[in-house]
């Protein structure tokens, strides 16, 4: 097995970005739905639809709870914000899943996951869109992590490709070990995932790894404790579907968005402190690293 490779500039500079000349559109740099966000977590679909923007996505779209989709589409102007009845727990009420899957039809990358509530409805939802037959790229993390293992035949069957950003807990779930075993050898954890859900895996932590269902990996040495924070996986999200709307493909997507979120916190580590610093402010960091000096 290959050892993993250095995630650094020179790696970012094999796999660029999308370029978007001068004379381009927001449809040229394509058209992002965030499924995020519920009645207690309704930041979750903020930072993930306002990453995304930072990222360079053309378009934004968010798809949340019924109960808080005027404020937040107050807090992000930029995005159409389509409301979902909810159900007690807060999830999405499965007779809204047509109108969700109209949404994905006309988009270019599909971030699911972050602020969600687990149980039943979420999980249809999963099924509903793992069903679909659409061809678009995902983006999964947070609470829809918990629901792939029984599903992962469908995740493989998925024409579109995807990214899994889970943590060590979130991992161990994916996999049904214990959480220790990720944490013992995070690389082979990201190795399993790849391989059992053919997606591009991460697994976060002090080093970050990446896994390509091929056989690649990729090892970023952190941005520092001050990201282990509140709200900073669901920027990272956020990150990463941007830049595949763009038209990144999912692995050049994964080791751009860790790289954008890890040098976000590594720049706010110095300029307001190693620690204490908000997963908001990552956000503003993002356009300038963009292009590698």
């Amino acid at each position: 097995m290959r050892e993993p490779e250095p995630l650094d500039r020179d790696l970012l500079r094999r796999h660029p970005l999308p370029r978007h000349p001068d004379d381009s559109d927001k449809e040229e740099r394509g058209r992002v739905l965030v499924v995020a966000g519920s009645r207690e977590l309704p930041g979750a679909a903020l930072l993930g639809g306002i990453g995304a923007l930072r990222a360079g996505a053309g378009k934004l779209q968010i798809a949340t709870a019924e109960s808080i989709a005027i404020p937040l589409a107050v807090a992000v102007p930029e995005a159409r914000v389509v409301g979902f009845a909810e159900t007690e727990d807060g999830g999405f009420d499965p007779s809204g899943l047509d109108k969700l899957i109209g949404l994905i039809e006309g988009t270019q990358a599909v971030m699911v996951g972050c602020g969600l509530q687990h149980g039943p409805a979420l999980d249809s939802m999963l099924d509903a869109l793992l069903a679909s037959g659409l061809d678009v790229p995902l983006v999964l993390d947070a609470a829809v992590l918990g629901s792939l293992a029984p599903r992962a035949d469908a995740l493989r069957a998925w024409r579109g490709g995807a990214v899994v950003l889970p943590h060590s807990r979130e991992m161990a779930r994916m996999l049904e070990c214990e959480a220790e075993e990720v944490e013992a050898d995070p690389l082979a954890a990201a190795r399993r995932a790849a391989d059992r859900f053919d997606v591009v895996a991460l697994v976060k932590g002090q080093f970050s790894y990446i896994a390509h269902p091929d056989g690649r990996a990729f090892r970023f040495e952190g941005g520092g404790v001050g990201l282990a924070t509140s709200g900073s996986g669901d920027t990272l999200a956020g990150i990463v579907a941007g830049l595949v709307a763009r038209g990144a493909d999912p692995l050049t997507a994964a080791l751009w968005g860790v790289y954008l979120h890890g040098e976000a916190g590594r720049k706010l580590s110095k300029e307001v402190g190693r620690i204490g610093f908000l997963a908001r402010e990552l956000l503003d960091q993002v356009p300038g690293l963009l292009d590698l000096p």
